[in-house]
């Protein structure tokens, strides 16, 4: 089979041989009305339609002012911006100081939780203007001791990043809570247990991101994942997901879809890894051409939605750049999807019901 050749929709439908069945789970699904406008916003750098996705998606962010290039991450929550790049930024309303850690680069942001109306917009000018909302200033920059991809500043200028994640209060980020997400913020959208008239959620695909949920962008073939509620009732718990490496037992634990990575982080017992690791410039990684499974399920599942690809298989849209292994040996298994995910799902997120939803490309 001369994948090479192939177009990538071509790709997508010869790796449905590969992928675990989407059959429908045993839980009830959502249901969508056309309440409400969803506006659809392009990705600057949205691929061509034979092309796969590599690196994060982008759109503008504005203050009412210049745009500027932000990267759209679902891996965190908050918007987080330079402070020099915010205007008036010291006469804005100050909710508290603030910090956001970046745990696949190191980063740790500080600053202030300031709060202010902004504008996102794609490619073509469609835009979205949310209510006023806590937006961090960043004035510093920190980073972890073994950071990957880090630089210290006292005078950060360059930070434009737009994270519209949930359950990310964990991982470091114990500020990044659901008002911080932009695209659960728009005038006509509600809060947690009091919903508006526009549902509150998005569709990633690979050419840009619907923002709410109406019938219409959320039709098709989706296999829904029902989330738990977080222990304090604010947010939604992370994604259940288990991973098999070289087709091994599942490890089962959670998963992290994250727009704003091109490489695949995973943490799986010792013994589940064991003589599929090689040490590099980039830490632990998974040998080329070990088969790797995710399926989006607390255990293991052939009716869940889940993908299987080739490590290393450059010909294979599903097959991250690198595959990290990360976390201590006490730590509960994990992936992070990284962008290329995209390559095979569009990816919703339903902020009022709590769902996420999985909806298969090509054939």
């Amino acid at each position: 089979m001369r994948l090479a050749r192939m177009g990538l929709g071509a790709m997508i439908g010869a790796l449905a041989l590969g992928t675990t069945a989407l059959a429908t789970t045993a839980m009830a699904e959502p249901r969508y009305t056309d309440e409400g406008r969803a506006p659809f916003l392009r990705f600057l750098d949205a691929p061509g339609a034979d092309e796969p996705m590599r690196r994060p998606p982008t759109l503008h962010l504005s203050f009412g002012g210049q745009d500027y290039r932000a990267v759209m991450d679902t891996g965190s929550t908050g918007v987080v911006v330079s402070a020099s790049l915010i205007p008036n930024v010291d006469r804005l309303p100050v909710v508290a100081p603030g910090q956001l850690t970046y745990t696949s680069s190191g980063r740790i942001m500080r600053g202030d939780w300031v709060v202010t109306p902004l504008t996102i917009s794609g490619a073509g000018g469609t835009s979205i203007t949310t209510r006023p909302m806590p937006v961090l200033a960043v004035r510093q920059i920190d980073c972890f001791e073994n950071a990957r991809d880090c630089q210290a500043t006292d005078d950060p200028r360059h930070v434009v990043m737009l994270g519209i994640g949930f359950a990310r209060e964990g991982d470091r980020q114990s500020q990044s809570t659901p008002d911080k997400n932009p695209f659960l913020s728009l005038p006509d959208m509600g809060e947690m247990n009091k919903p508006g008239r526009l549902r509150r959620g998005y569709v990633v695909t690979r050419e840009g991101v619907h923002v709410g949920l109406t019938r219409a962008n959320t039709g098709g073939e989706f296999r829904f994942v029902k989330l738990a509620r977080a222990d304090d009732g604010s947010d939604w718990a992370a994604i259940p997901g288990c991973m098999s490496v070289g087709g091994g037992e599942p490890a089962c634990g959670t998963a992290l879809i994250d727009t704003g990575v091109s490489d695949m982080y995973l943490t799986v017992p010792p013994d589940r890894e064991a003589g599929f690791v090689t040490q590099g410039d980039h830490g632990r990684t998974l040998v080329p051409g070990t088969k790797v499974s995710v399926t989006f399920s607390a255990r293991p599942s052939n009716d869940a939605p889940g993908y299987l690809f080739t490590a290393g298989m450059g010909s294979d849209p599903l097959a991250p750049s690198r595959i990290i292994l990360v976390g201590r040996k006490d730590r509960p298994p994990f992936v992070n999807t990284s962008v290329h995910i995209l390559n095979g799902f569009d990816y919703l997120y339903d902020a009022d019901e709590g769902y996420a939803g999985f909806r298969r490309l090509g054939r």
